[in-house]
């Protein structure tokens, strides 16, 4: 069931299911809570609390706030583990991978440990050599910044069908028309570009202050990078020595909980495991 958290400049939407220690999941830009269908069950049979957060202007939330940044999206989820009484565990996807860098840097008392998917958490520059060689990754950039330049939700619709390389979920067809709907609603493509539009500089910043462990999860086949092991490396590498993790999800793309909820539920617990939180 749907329950809403009032912040200062609107509402978020959000829904917690099991008992146990506290996980917070964050989707990605252009996407709902909804991405988490297949994760949610896993972590619940495993004995966890899990709380499944709407990003600003996403879901259930409200538009019309005054920005939609990481360091924004990191306040949400510090506001959402106050409310529901931490710490938690906080995975974040995407665009959210950097807002739990964010908000366990922050308030380090409130995050026990952060697992970041396919992030966004470094700034980034576009691989031209990349763009030549990878045909993956070219036609992934080219469809992302048609999305950012013309708010098209089109262009998003084929950028996500290319993010799902191989096996599509079963219901991935419904999946992508309930999107579509949403995302056809009154300013929220907008929302979809201010956050594209955002750099990732805010979370790179903070990566040496993050002091709980950390786990990267990285599609094998993510279009979002040339070479997507490096970029999880290198988010590592940002952290303090012995704090991070990655792990390869081998033929995924750039939305594994969705593709291969097994898999990645598999490392999260272990991860979860080897570190008693849980």
């Amino acid at each position: 069931m749907t329950a809403f958290l009032e912040v200062d400049g609107g509402r978020l939407g959000y829904e917690v299911t099991g008992d146990g220690p506290l996980v917070v999941l964050v989707h990605g830009m252009g996407d709902s809570r909804r991405a988490y269908r297949f994760l949610i069950p896993r972590l619940v049979t495993a004995g966890y609390r899990v709380a499944n957060l709407d990003l600003r202007g996403h879901g259930d939330s409200t538009i019309g706030w005054p920005s939609y940044t990481r360091t924004d999206t990191a306040g949400d989820i510090l506001a959402l583990i106050r409310l529901l009484g931490g710490p938690a565990v906080v995975v974040g996807h995407s665009f959210a991978g950097g807002s739990a860098t964010i908000a366990a840097a922050r308030e380090p008392e409130l995050v026990s440990a952060v697992v970041e998917i396919g992030p966004f958490t470094r700034a980034q520059r576009t691989d031209l050599g990349g763009l030549l060689r990878n045909p993956r990754y070219r036609k992934g950039m080219l469809r992302l910044m048609g999305t950012a330049l013309f708010r098209s939700v089109g262009l998003w619709k084929s950028y996500l069908s290319h993010a799902y390389p191989g096996a599509k979920p079963a219901d991935f067809a419904d999946y992508l028309s309930t999107l579509e709907g949403e995302l056809r609603g009154p300013g929220r493509m907008a929302v979809v570009t201010k956050m594209g539009m955002s750099a990732p500089t805010d979370a790179g910043a903070l990566l040496g202050r993050v002091s709980c462990p950390a786990l990267v999860l990285m599609g094998t086949l993510d279009p979002d990078w040339n070479d997507p092991r490096a970029e999880a490396d290198g988010v590592v590498a940002g952290m303090p020595a012995g704090l991070g993790r990655v792990v390869l999800i081998e033929g995924a793309g750039h939305y594994p909980h969705a593709q291969f909820p097994g898999d990645v539920a598999t490392a999260m617990l272990q991860f979860l495991k080897e570190r008693s939180l849980g």
